[in-house]
């Protein structure tokens, strides 16, 4: 397993995988060095990653592999499929999943996503619109999420 540790406009990211594909990707809140150099394995990843912060990329083109249980997967599976610049709620991914009555089991699966913003679970929202729980804070939430909206706000100060 190959890792390395990046900067983007939300902090220090620390991705890991190998030929498998992505496995892990990681923000911090702790100081740690940015990597030297790049495994290759990693490469491409760091490339699309610059990309979407940039605002070049909407869509990710990456083999993943993350670690989880059957139900995880597959709402992974299912998070892959909201469009960038879209939402759904939590209510909504439940239905896709197959079963409403799981919507806690889905929040705690989405809750453990552990690829962060490929897998785009930020993209997940409350019932009532508002933006609740995300592992990374809801200051990168709100990040995230205003950064893929087609409608820019613009200060008026």
């Amino acid at each position: 397993m190959n890792f390395a540790v990046i900067n983007t406009p939300l902090g220090k990211v620390r991705i890991e995988g190998s030929n498998s594909g992505i496995s892990s990707i990681v923000v911090l809140d702790n100081d740690i060095n940015i990597s030297r150099s790049i495994p290759e394995d990693l490469n491409n990843c760091v490339i699309q990653l610059d990309e979407y912060f940039s605002g070049k990329r909407h869509q990710f083109n990456l083999k993943l592999n993350p670690m989880g249980t059957e139900f995880q997967k597959k709402v992974w599976n299912e998070l892959l499929n909201i469009p960038f610049g879209k939402t759904l709620t939590y209510l909504d991914l439940s239905k896709k999943v197959g079963n409403t009555k799981a919507i806690r089991a889905v929040a705690n699966a989405n809750a453990k996503n552990p690829i962060w913003i490929i897998i785009p679970c930020h993209r997940v929202i409350g019932a009532d619109g508002s933006l609740t729980g995300y592992a990374g804070g809801l200051h990168r939430k709100k990040w995230l999420l205003d950064h893929e909206s087609p409608v820019k706000q613009q200060s008026l100060f």
